[in-house]
């Protein structure tokens, strides 16, 4: 069809069992699909090569401007391309390059990010997919989220992470930078950026004086402490975290996140699931008399919900992460003295010291296995030593909280 066009007759205009076109002139066109769409297209040469430009689809796009706030119609879009055509510009590389920066607009560094943290979630346990998300959503986004993944520079990603590290939280400022360069290396992948900017950064913010866990090592003090725990007149619950926290030496999250589900008792196990290990491994912990019996005394206060030990606000969340050690300071143990962590160090510490194979007492700490194939079937290696250890450092602690004459553990059972 050709000759001008008119609303009434593109309206009119029915889809035939092929596509048909109806010109405007210029080469201004209406292509009608055999489904009923009906999409404006310019027809051009620029460079010696005939090109088609894509105008929108009607009536979106209507035949002409109706008025000024009103959209474009496509005869005022087909005189811009060929007004720059006369200027020697492809106005379909125009319309690209809009395009691109558009795209790159948004996908800005938080969309990016966002993405990215939901593609890899399963490789992480609950509380280090929380750690990684908020770190990110409070000390990046806030700088960096706005902004085009492909636009940021070195220098602008380094005043963020010097930023971290400012307040004292280098090693923080440095797990930062490298969540950052995993999100630009899935960008890179993914083709929203074209290169990792933190691979500019290494070296830029230096590694933070090596700390350690406060701990108590000392078997007369480990004494007191277990005194002051049992002497504890806060929350029954806390109470309980304070007095499974030695019998089990697991770390802080692994022991406020456990559910009921886990314990079995008649087995005297707690089966840790590998989603909530640091390893991600399942992790079984030997339960001593001693601790069942913690956890008798604890179940008809908590054992008709899903965790050990639920929020003070809420049982259907976990005991807050700070509790125990809120519960240390109270007790009157400072920073530098006892951490929820240091009853790992105390239980490593004491354990090798009396001569338990290092094997036995490393497997039961839940440390990394190099050999991830290895590591994938052993949960349960050297378990009748681990049963034996953890009953025998159950008593140890018992004799420890009574002041009484203490004998090396595994030297006095390891024959029997």
């Amino acid at each position: 069809m050709s000759g001008k066009l008119t609303d009434v007759a593109i309206r009119n205009a029915k889809p035939g069992p092929k596509p048909c076109r109806m010109f405007d002139g210029g080469g201004l066109y209406l292509e009608i699909s055999p489904a009923g769409g009906k999409l404006w297209r310019l027809k051009y040469r620029f460079g010696g090569k005939e090109k088609r430009l894509s105008l929108g689809a009607y009536p979106e796009v209507p035949l002409s401007q109706a008025a000024k706030d009103a959209p474009k119609g496509a005869r005022q879009k087909a005189f811009e391309a060929r007004s720059l055509l006369a200027e020697g510009i492809d106005p379909g590389a125009v319309k690209q390059a809009k395009k691109a920066v558009e795209r790159a607009q948004e996908e800005t560094f938080q969309a990016i990010a966002e993405e990215w943290f939901q593609e890899f979630r399963h490789t992480w346990t609950d509380s280090t997919a929380e750690t990684i998300i908020s770190r990110l959503r409070m000390d990046v986004f806030p700088f960096l989220g706005g902004r085009p993944m492909r636009e940021i520079t070195p220098p602008e990603l380094l005043a963020v992470i010097r930023r971290i590290a400012s307040r004292g939280a280098v090693e923080t400022a440095r797990r930062d930078m490298q969540k950052c360069g995993q999100i630009f290396r899935y960008a890179v992948a993914t083709g929203r950026a074209e290169r990792d900017v933190t691979a500019d950064l290494r070296g830029a913010i230096p590694p933070p004086t090596k700390r350690h866990f406060a701990s108590i090592h000392n078997p007369a003090e480990i004494g007191e402490l277990l005194r002051a725990i049992d002497a504890y007149r806060g929350s029954p619950v806390t109470r309980c975290a304070l007095r499974l926290a030695p019998l089990t030496f697991v770390r802080p999250g692994e022991l406020r996140r456990a559910e009921w589900s886990e314990i079995d008792m008649e087995k005297a196990e707690w089966r840790i699931p590998a989603a909530r290990m640091k390893m991600r491994e399942l992790h079984i912990v030997p339960l001593s008399r001693q601790a069942l019996d913690v956890l008798r005394e604890l179940q008809p206060i908590t054992g008709g919900g899903v965790y050990v030990f639920p929020g003070g606000r809420s049982a259907a969340r976990p005991m807050s992460e700070n509790a125990v050690l809120a519960a240390l300071r109270r007790m009157g143990y400072e920073r530098g003295e006892m951490t929820g962590h240091g009853f790992r160090s105390m239980a490593s510490t004491i354990l090798h010291e009396q001569g338990w194979p290092s094997d036995v007492v490393e497997r039961q700490l839940a440390h990394g296995e190099r050999n991830k194939v290895k590591a994938s079937y052993n949960f349960a290696q050297h378990l009748p030593e681990r049963r034996k250890m953890m009953q025998a450092w159950a008593d140890y602690l018992d004799a420890l909280r009574e002041g009484g004459r203490v004998v090396p553990i595994f030297k006095a059972t390891a024959g029997e």
